[in-house]
C-alpha cells in the first residue's frame, strides 16, 4: 500500500515537471518575435521622413533680385533639423552661410551668418513660406557696424544657361568670322566677350561690368568661377575677340576703320 502511494506521488511530480518545461518553450519564442518586431518598427521610424522635413525641403532653391546697387542670388542648399545652409552670390563674391530657422504657420524665419573672414560678410535674416515659396523677404547687416543694413525682396528663380540671349548671341552659338569683329570698337568687343561669361551666370567683380548686365532680365548671377563651363565654340571666339581687342587698343580708329 505504501509502495503504491509512493509510486503515485513520484509519477505526479514527474508529470508536473514535464508540463512546466512544455510551457516555457513557446514563451521564449514569443519573446524573441516581439523583440524582432519592435526592432523593425524602430528601424522604420528612424528612416521615415517627418512631415516637417518634407515641408522644409520645399524652401530649397535660388532666389534672385535687387540688393542695393547690385543683383543678388541667394541659394538655400540644405535644410536639416533646425539648421539651414546656402550661398550668396553678389558683387563678385560667392559666400557660404549657415544658420538656424524657426517655423510658425508654415512660414520659415531664418537667421544665417557668413563666415566673417571677408570684409563684405554679414548676417542674413529672411523669411519665406513653404506653402508657396515664391519669394524671400529680409535684411542683411554687415559685420562692420558702420555699414547700413540692406533690405531685399527676392523672387524664386532658377539659373539656366541660354546661349541665344544677349546682343551678340552668335558668340555662343557658332564660330565668329573675322569680318564680324574687325570693325568693332574696343568697348564693343569687351562687351561681346563678357556677354559670353554673363550667359553662364558669371558674377562680375568689376562694377561697370556688373551694371552692364544686371539690368538684363536674362542675367542671373550664379558663379564666380567660369572654368569648366565655357563651350569649345565660346573658347575659340574669346581668343578671336581678345585678339581684336588688342588691335583696337593699340591702333584705335586707325585699325580696320
Amino acid at each position: 500500500m505504501k509502495n503504491s502511494l509512493l509510486l503515485t506521488l513520484i509519477a505526479t511530480f514527474l508529470l508536473g515537471c514535464n508540463t512546466a518545461k512544455t510551457v516555457e518553450t513557446p514563451a521564449k519564442v514569443d519573446n524573441t518575435t516581439a523583440k524582432s518586431a519592435a526592432a523593425t518598427a524602430s528601424s522604420n521610424l528612424s528612416t521615415a521622413p517627418s512631415t516637417d522635413d518634407a515641408d522644409a525641403q520645399k524652401i530649397l532653391g535660388s532666389y534672385v533680385g535687387p540688393f542695393g546697387d547690385n543683383k543678388i542670388t541667394l541659394l538655400i542648399t540644405k535644410v536639416a533639423g533646425n539648421s539651414v545652409s546656402g550661398r550668396s552670390i553678389v558683387g563678385g563674391n560667392d559666400r557660404p552661410f549657415d544658420g538656424t530657422y524657426s517655423v510658425e504657420n508654415a512660414v520659415y524665419s531664418v537667421v544665417a551668418n557668413e563666415p566673417g573672414d571677408h570684409k563684405d560678410d554679414g548676417i542674413f535674416k529672411f523669411s519665406l513660406s513653404s506653402a508657396d515659396p515664391k519669394e524671400v523677404k529680409g535684411t542683411w547687416k554687415a559685420n562692420d557696424s558702420k555699414r547700413p543694413e540692406k533690405s531685399y525682396n527676392l523672387e524664386r528663380r532658377k539659373f539656366e544657361y541660354k546661349p541665344n540671349v544677349g546682343n551678340w548671341p552668335q558668340a555662343s552659338t557658332r564660330s565668329l568670322k573675322t569680318a564680324e569683329v574687325e570693325n568693332l570698337s574696343k568697348s564693343e568687343l569687351e562687351f561681346m566677350r563678357n556677354e559670353i561669361f554673363a550667359r553662364h551666370g558669371y558674377c562680375f567683380n568689376k562694377k561697370d561690368l556688373r551694371q552692364q548686365f544686371e539690368n538684363e532680365d536674362w542675367y542671373v548671377p550664379n558663379t564666380v568661377d567660369i572654368k569648366g563651363y565655357l563651350t569649345d565654340i565660346e573658347k575659340k571666339n574669346i581668343v578671336l575677340i581678345k585678339r581684336y581687342e588688342k588691335y583696337a587698343e593699340d591702333y584705335g580708329d586707325e585699325y580696320g576703320r
